[in-house]
């Protein structure tokens, strides 16, 4: 049941066209918020996907070093049982130990770089 006697309220102009203007301020204001949200979300996803990358791909690297490596290990070992004299043993041990040395000093060098890339993509 209504009321008798309540007076009908008019908001007056000025306080409409202010509320309208407050309304539309805070939905700029959010509409600002939300895109500078999205962009800091697609940099960080970008960035994820980067070291993502960066990580699978040292990876990668690290294994195809140890597969070389164990290669490498295992020539060596037939090249040792197949050796006649111990003239021979010394000479394969030394040219295994000769080329890991430079081996293992390159694949050092090519993961350092690797890594290097790595830490520039993720800042």
């Amino acid at each position: 049941m209504a009321k008798q006697g309540s007076a009908n309220l008019e908001i007056p102009a000025e306080m409409r066209a202010f509320a309208e203007k407050s309304v539309e301020q805070a939905r700029q204001a959010l509409d600002g918020f939300i895109s500078v949200a999205q962009h800091a979300v697609t940099t960080a996803d970008r960035q994820a996907a980067g070291a993502r990358a960066g990580a699978q791909e040292l990876g990668r690297l690290a294994v195809n070093f140890a597969e070389r490596n164990i290669a490498t290990s295992f020539d060596f070992a037939q090249r040792l049982v197949r050796a006649k004299d111990t003239d021979e043993v010394l000479a394969v041990h030394a040219d295994y130990v000769k080329k890991q040395v430079t081996a293992l000093n390159e694949q050092a060098k090519e993961l350092s770089q690797q890594a290097a890339k790595l830490a520039e993509t993720a800042n």
